[in-house]
């Protein structure tokens, strides 16, 4: 019995789908980190002659990105908790209120599913009599382990992952020859991009070309356009 437990549980293990609330926001952030540096980067570096303004923007818009990112990510998901805290409390009143109504309706979700509505009423009573609250949460709002929303590891994830990202392009702003600034920018994010999206596709079991695609296809628009930005108000700033 203990082997086919221990089976079982390497088996769901092994669904990405567990992965899923952790990894879209490391991703997110860490996108976010490299591109929006980058883009800053790049558009200071069009519209200056000098190191410094260009070195300061970008630590500026890193150190501001990981907050924003950070706070952005706990408030969303700290209002998702709310919502389902709130349906969990309405559900606990009708449960007190109206048990065979919430039976009836449990059974119900059952039958919509495939079951026959006579083996889908045997599964309701049974559920019910174990654990209703928990049958309800999980079978009639759709709130489960995987997706129920975690403030606090999605903020230090998005923060961390930006801080990360973020800090490959600052790098290159200390050290690449100012004169090929702006292309060793594109060219550096374009690849960190890339190594990202190969990476996340990795992790998630999705297509690595299309999340390639994807990244390389929207991370040019938004560097080509801070970029022309620059350049449209050359100031020269030193």
């Amino acid at each position: 019995m203990n082997e086919n437990s221990e089976e079982l549980d390497n088996y769901l293990n092994n669904h990405y789908i567990h992965k899923s609330n952790w990894l879209r926001a490391a991703v997110l952030g860490a996108n976010d980190g490299i591109l929006s540096t980058a883009s800053i980067a790049i558009g200071v570096a069009a519209a200056s002659n000098y190191r410094e303004p260009i070195v300061l923007a970008t630590l500026a818009g890193l150190v501001a990105g990981a907050l924003s990112m950070a706070a952005g990510e706990y408030v969303s998901v700290s209002s998702q908790t709310d919502v389902e805290n709130a349906d969990i409390e309405r559900e606990k009143i009708e449960l007190m209120e109206m048990p065979k109504i919430e039976l009836q309706r449990l059974a119900e979700i059952y039958e919509k599913r495939g079951l026959k509505k006579e083996t889908a009423l045997i599964v309701a009573k049974e559920f019910t009599e174990k654990d209703a609250l928990g049958a309800h949460i999980r079978d009639e709002l759709g709130i489960n382990e995987i997706s129920q929303a975690k403030p606090i590891q999605a903020a230090l994830a998005s923060g961390a992952a930006f801080t990360v990202g973020g800090l490959l392009p600052f790098l290159v702003t200390l050290f690449v020859p100012l004169k090929s600034m702006e292309y060793s920018l594109y060219a550096s994010a374009l690849l960190f991009l890339i190594v990202l999206g190969i990476l996340a596709a990795k992790t998630g079991g999705s297509s690595i070309k299309r999340a390639i695609l994807r990244i390389t296809f929207w991370g040019t628009v938004a560097m080509g356009l801070t970029a022309l930005v620059g350049y449209l108000f050359n100031v020269n700033v030193g």
